[in-house]
């Protein structure tokens, strides 16, 4: 577990801001120092994308508890979905748009439309 790392993560991360690149969706920054420090954000549009790994954030689809420690993995899992729920709450509360993608779901482009649709609904 020691070696799945939080930040700069090849399959998500990187994979994510060489996409942005390539669509030419501009305006982000990573990491921007608000509530729950979101992986991509848009400041002016107010807009916070989360990148959850399916491990660590417990995708309905992929995520499987692990065979060890039983116990600890699903109250782990309770409490990292319950921050996720209260980091997107209190976002909102601020005025952001919260958009959340999982790990798995990076091959199917579908959601950078759906980014750009956000980007875009003020203009």
């Amino acid at each position: 577990m020691a070696a799945v790392k939080s930040r700069g993560n090849q399959s998500t991360e990187v994979k994510i801001l060489t996409l942005f690149r390539q669509e030419k969706i501009i305006g982000w920054r990573r990491h921007y120092r608000v509530i729950g420090r979101p992986d991509f954000c848009w400041p002016k549009q107010k807009l916070a994308l989360f990148l959850d790994g399916c491990f660590w954030h417990g995708c309905p689809r992929c995520y499987s508890t692990p065979k060890s420690n039983v116990r600890f993995w699903k109250t782990k899992m309770t409490t990292n979905r319950k921050r996720d729920k209260e980091v997107a709450r209190a976002l909102r509360k601020k005025g952001w748009t919260v958009l959340r993608l999982w790990e798995c779901r990076l091959a199917n482009r579908r959601f950078v439309s759906r980014i750009r649709d956000t980007l875009t609904a003020d203009e």
